[in-house]
């Protein structure tokens, strides 16, 4: 079964998750916790990674029973075909939502080196050295999109 992207209305994103699980899809909406300032306190809250997205796993053929639910907008399509998202992206992603530090050796790197990731939740994937500094290396993952901090062993 493949994971698709769903684009939900604005602040929908739990609702809309929801009541998929009870209709018994399997899906995915990625939340972090964000402290929000109002005039007389602090307050943790859990909101979504993505605005207005939801992911679902999901046959071709069951794609449109996710439309009895109400607060999604429509299907995201990449080349006029409904986008499909790779288990291991998903898989990637909850891994770093969950905060997993990885540690790498990074002797003798300069900014531009390509370097490939030994272990943790990216291992075997490779990227390019952005920043360097004392405790960290900022590496850009092109195939992933995304960057990620690596703690250097001092």
């Amino acid at each position: 079964m493949n994971w698709f992207v769903i684009y939900t209305k604005s602040r929908q994103e739990k609702k809309v998750a929801l009541e998929l699980e009870k209709m018994g899809i399997t899906v995915y909406c990625p939340m972090i916790n964000q402290i929000r300032q109002w005039s007389d306190r602090k307050k943790k809250v859990e909101v979504p990674l993505m605005s207005s997205y939801v992911f679902v796993q999901l046959k071709e053929r069951d794609r449109e029973a996710v439309f009895e639910v109400p607060g999604i907008v429509r299907y995201v399509y990449w080349l006029e075909k409904p986008a499909i998202v790779r288990d291991e992206e998903i898989v990637v992603m909850k891994a770093w939502l969950s905060n997993q530090t990885v540690e790498a050796k990074v002797e003798g790197l300069r900014r531009g080196d390509r370097m490939k990731v030994s272990s943790g939740v990216f291992e075997g994937k490779e990227g390019f050295v952005e920043e360097i500094s004392k405790n960290r290396v900022l590496l850009l993952l092109p195939d992933l999109g995304m960057k990620i901090t690596l703690n250097r062993n001092l």
